[in-house]
């Protein structure tokens, strides 16, 4: 992708000094740099010196010291899967130095492949016209979860990327108190889905690797069909907690009938399987049972609810004409309603 002048922040001469010294190929070759993405959390940049080419990430120029650890965060994850069947990009190099690019950095494997998020709401061929080829997309997906669950964290050194012990315990106080601290308006069900969720538990919590927003959003695919995940990216907010979260907020909103669900959302899931055979795969790929799903899709949609309120509570107070934060507005009321109506009705008893 072409960049403009503005959007290449990158000092190239200390990045080729730095890629010399760390023996990287491409020594006395041209450094072209290239503008991929960015927005506030962080920015992509495409590296090509002779015949290397990787991907840059960073956080932007305006963002505060505190992202830096997220950058390690997501570099140290990659780095661990590095010969796991997870799809990632590969960990090339890393840098802590603010004296090279004025935060931390790292250099992964540049992905050939696509992301749902450039799509619109149409899928590149043959997902657009073949629906069975498109049901692979879904599918590939939530395998993804299920290869984040199998991973061995101990055996990859990631012992303490979370604090798996308590986990669940430490949902409703945390997530409530932050909303408590975003709070500008009543929001019905909030108070419906907060008792149920601190009155019930999963069936049997099993700790592993999970992304944190895992999404279409989040994952790119090879190019051409069959589906098949490429990478799963930004990490930032990976942890070792439970990867069941990671598949709620994949099927929250996801219908058992994905044809009535044509022109929602950011992409078009017409004619993919439905919630319950999605939940069936995953059962199958990850060896979990599924039986207190309920439980996970209503922490899913408060959780989020809550998330979503804190945009809209800042658009409010600050006068706001960002439409993106004022449009959380309705789908939080949304959200809450959903997660109360389902605790309402379901026969769920997990303690």
């Amino acid at each position: 992708m072409s960049a403009t002048q503005e959007e290449i922040t990158i000092d190239s001469k200390n990045l080729e000094a730095w890629m010399d010294a760390q023996g990287l190929p491409g020594r006395g070759e041209n450094l072209e740099l290239g503008y991929i993405s960015g927005g506030s959390q962080n920015e992509i940049f495409d590296v090509r010196r002779g015949g290397f080419r990787a991907a840059l990430r960073k956080p932007p120029a305006t963002a505060p010291a505190s992202r830096n650890e997220g950058i390690l965060r997501e570099w140290r994850i990659i780095e661990a899967l590095k010969g796991s069947d997870v799809p990632h990009t590969e960990a090339i190099a890393v840098c802590t130095d603010p004296e090279v690019l004025g935060a931390t950095f790292y250099l992964m494997g540049f992905v050939d492949g696509w992301s749902p998020m450039n799509m619109g709401d149409q899928w590149p061929e043959p997902f657009e016209s073949d629906i069975e080829q498109r049901k692979g997309l879904a599918f590939e997906l939530v395998r993804g979860v299920a290869k984040m669950a199998r991973v061995d964290w101990r055996a990859r050194g990631l012992e303490d990327l979370g604090r798996p012990e308590g986990y669940h315990e430490r949902q409703v106080e945390r997530w409530t108190r932050f909303y408590d601290r975003v709070k500008n308006r009543d929001v019905p069900g909030l108070e419906v889905a907060t008792e149920w969720l601190a009155n019930h538990k999963p069936i049997d919590f099993e700790p592993g690797l999970m992304h944190g927003d895992y999404q279409f959003a989040n994952v790119m695919f090879e190019n051409g069909g069959p589906a098949r995940l490429s990478a799963i990216v930004d990490w930032e907010m990976g942890t070792i907690g439970d990867p069941k979260i990671d598949l709620a907020w994949v099927l929250q909103a996801w219908p058992e009938d994905t044809n009535a669900a044509e022109g929602q959302g950011y992409v078009n899931i017409a004619g993919m399987p439905g919630r319950n055979e999605l939940l069936e795969f995953f059962a199958r790929e990850s060896g979990r049972q599924v039986d207190d799903m309920d439980y996970y899709l209503i922490l899913a949609r408060w959780k989020l609810g809550i998330v979503l309120e804190q945009g809209y509570a800042r658009a409010l107070q600050n006068g706001s004409s960002d439409a993106k934060l004022m449009a959380f507005g309705p789908i939080v009321l949304d959200l809450l309603q959903r997660a109360a109506e389902l605790a309402e009705s379901t026969d769920y008893a997990g303690r």
